[in-house]
């Protein structure tokens, strides 16, 4: 009985020792990628050049004629983080500041077909940053926009201060959807009317289980566990407390849904989750046919920013 007793006490420690491992490992190669930062910029532009030719060039020109501008704030835990901003084409006459948050692995480049959107086809300022351990700024892992969400809510005073609008909406993409809406369901100022968010995912845990399932089959769920602990002793948060959903839930302003059907990345069904999690307030859903991950723009241009400019006049509307 003594010899059994032992026996399974050393395959309990075995199996726990590597479920410690695996958990270690994966959350390094999930929230401490390789490729990240400064040295990820010339991939970056190539991206959204990629996405809307003549991305960077518009970038570049605006930038020379210091019509764009940058600056760097302190973020949460101290780290610096950097963020660029440029007026309306018509300053005199904009509709008011939109700050747009870019995705997993992603910076400011990537997404400057929406800048470009809200800056010459909606007449909006826009501020858009870099989160943390991305592009220019700084940090220490991907915070998956669970604290992204806390620089943002930084940001919206930073842009508050620069333009003096009194309407902004708050428009991201992937991991960036993910950051706005749950930076939806805390305090916000009264100015921030809207959100948009394009495929993002309903929570972390939700997320890693489906990139689990897609790319590391051979290893258990129960892994996800020892991950979210690991992250939590590293950096103060896990898996199971960065849920969109929760803080859909406490959302009362109105915001924009949109997924492609064809996305198997955040999985199609992540959409209709992050729907009905917002049981507040007005909302609207697009679906975009044929639409992989993060392609809605690219696949169906005039109909993003028309979906866009009818959903920011609806919310104008309202009282």
């Amino acid at each position: 009985m003594k010899k059994l007793f032992n026996f399974v006490l050393v395959l309990a420690v075995a199996v726990s020792l590597q479920s410690c491992l695996a958990g270690k490992y994966m959350s390094n190669f999930a929230l401490v990628p390789e490729r990240h930062g400064v040295d990820d910029i010339p991939r970056t532009r190539h991206k959204a050049d990629s996405l809307l030719p003549g991305s960077t060039a518009w970038f570049d020109k605006l930038y020379a004629e210091g019509v764009i501008k940058d600056t760097v704030i302190t973020g949460y835990r101290d780290f610096k983080v950097y963020g660029c901003y440029v007026p309306a084409a018509d300053p005199a006459h904009a509709n008011g500041t939109a700050i747009v948050v870019h995705g997993y692995g992603d910076n400011h480049f990537v997404f400057l077909y929406l800048v470009r959107m809200y800056r010459d086809d909606l007449n909006y300022n826009v501020l858009f940053p870099d989160l943390q351990y991305h592009g220019y700024s700084e940090g220490d892992h991907v915070q998956m926009g669970w604290y992204d969400r806390l620089d943002i809510e930084k940001w919206i005073e930073v842009a508050h201060d620069i333009f003096k609008d009194d309407f902004m909406v708050l428009h991201g993409v992937s991991m960036g959807a993910a950051t706005v809406m749950m930076a939806s369901g805390d305090p916000l100022p009264d100015y921030v009317k809207c959100f948009v968010e394009d495929c993002g995912y309903a929570s972390v845990v939700t997320q890693f289980n489906s990139n689990r399932k897609q790319s590391f089959r051979i290893i258990p769920p129960d892994v996800l566990q020892s991950a979210s602990l690991v992250t939590k002793n590293r950096y103060g948060w896990g898996f199971w407390e960065a849920s969109s959903v929760k803080q859909l839930a406490k959302c009362d302003r109105p915001m924009l849904f949109i997924h492609g059907d064809a996305d198997d990345f955040v999985p199609f069904s992540h959409l209709q989750k992050n729907y009905d999690a917002k049981v507040k307030g007005y909302k609207e859903m697009w679906v975009t046919k044929g639409a992989r991950h993060a392609e809605s723009f690219a696949k169906y241009p005039e109909e993003y920013k028309q979906h866009v400019r009818d959903f920011l006049k609806t919310v104008r509307e309202m009282k």
